[in-house]
């Protein structure tokens, strides 16, 4: 049985974020979920168990369903240093695990192949991990600033993740070094008791974000292997969408727009809850994306949909915007109704749409108007909206985690 260790317990205090680094978004996915679906792709991993802060551990858990991650058998908290929660891991593997597989969760383009190729090597030689040679020149440099001595680099390579070893020599190994040794991955304690790893070749590619320059040059990678060329994204990072619905008010059903029920003697005439304005934001970002409408994607001939809340709608179609590399800008959205009043409820609505859509209060705004008892919803016969949303390409601090 070979067991996936993802430690991801870091702040990333380099990043210059107020939150872990490993739940910033990347082309609108967050690092850790680019990560952990590398491991979903290899056969040869039969679970995997993430180490992450203590007070992110129920967040993780809701990214882990939210994203389908089925080979995540446990989030658990990790510690103060990496090897801690390496430790932690470890200690909660199944004991008939043979091989562990230990990888970094801020290492997001780490690829299937990569990972099959460590599993082959580590199950040959007893422990293999990804490395790079080094290229570039090595000076040696004294604390004032002056080159001491250059370093033969022709031996030399640049410790990667992943790194595969028997579960039971990475338990001795951490039991045998004691207390005060600090080791910044796995193969240093396997050295410390003489065992051996071999080295598989890595890539350039599978970075390690630290710095916020990172996050661009992985988004760069990113945009390259899903055939789109990088300049050519940012000149259509910002896309424009508008939306439109109206449903006819009825009686004996629930009045609900923007998730939110108000008081009314009759309410709107749907498959779904009839929210027209939830659906005319959903359109709204459909149509920005070029992914049709609404109906396209919940038709109303499918008995899955009778009925439901609309929020729930808007959440699958944010969730095609994040897989697209998109998110939500801003969003205005205009309800045309004669009666009821919709002020009271705008806080409520905007609420349910923010924490869905993962952006602040101003980013989305609501507004209604009467149409001076013109038309169908000047009599009252239904009630309309329009919405219209910028959706924009890249990564943002993702609001899941706040």
């Amino acid at each position: 049985m070979n067991i996936a260790i993802i430690p991801a317990g870091g702040v990333g205090s380099r990043m210059g974020l107020d939150m872990p680094k490993q739940y910033y978004d990347l082309l609108g996915i967050p690092i850790l979920v680019h990560t952990l679906r590398a491991f979903e792709l290899v056969p040869e991993i039969d679970g995997v168990i993430v180490v992450v802060p203590k007070e992110h551990v129920q967040a993780t858990e809701e990214l882990v369903g939210h994203y389908g991650l089925a080979k995540v058998t446990q989030v658990i908290a990790g510690g103060r240093l990496r090897q801690d929660s390496v430790a932690n891991g470890l200690a909660v593997v199944p004991a008939e695990t043979e091989f562990v597989v230990v990888h970094d969760g801020a290492r997001p383009l780490v690829t299937p192949e990569l990972i099959r190729r460590c599993l082959v090597v580590a199950h040959e030689n007893g422990a293999a991990m990804a490395a790079i040679a080094v290229k570039d020149t090595l000076k040696a440099v004294e604390a004032s600033g002056v080159i001491r001595t250059t370093i033969d680099r022709s031996s030399l390579w640049q410790a990667q993740t992943p790194q595969v070893m028997r579960a039971a020599v990475l338990r001795r190994a951490m039991a045998e070094v004691g207390r005060d040794f600090i080791g910044t991955d796995e193969a240093a304690f396997l050295e410390a008791i003489g065992e051996k790893m071999v080295v598989v070749e890595g890539s350039e590619r599978n970075i390690k974000i630290t710095r916020p320059e990172d996050l661009h040059i992985a988004a760069a990678l990113l945009q390259t292997d899903k055939g789109t060329d990088y300049m050519d994204t940012h000149k259509t990072r910002e896309r424009i969408g508008h939306g439109y619905d109206a449903h006819t008010l009825v009686a004996g059903r629930d009045l609900v727009l923007g998730g939110v029920k108000i008081d009314h003697e009759r309410g709107l005439l749907g498959h779904s809850d009839a929210d027209v304005l939830t659906h005319a934001l959903c359109d709204a970002i459909l149509g920005a994306l070029g992914l049709g409408d609404i109906g396209q994607h919940f038709p109303d001939s499918d008995s899955a949909y009778k009925g439901i809340s609309s929020l729930r709608l808007l959440q699958h179609v944010m969730q095609l915007a994040s897989e697209k590399g998109y998110r939500l800008g801003n969003a205005d959205v205009t309800v045309i109704a004669q009666r009821p009043k919709l002020a009271p409820h705008w806080s409520a609505m905007k609420e349910n749409l923010c924490t869905i859509c993962q952006v602040k209060g101003d980013l989305i705004n609501l507004k209604g108007t009467t149409t001076e008892k013109m038309g169908f919803a000047g009599r009252g016969e239904g009630i309309a909206a329009h919405a219209v949303v910028l959706m924009i390409a890249g990564t943002r601090v993702s609001s899941r985690m706040h």
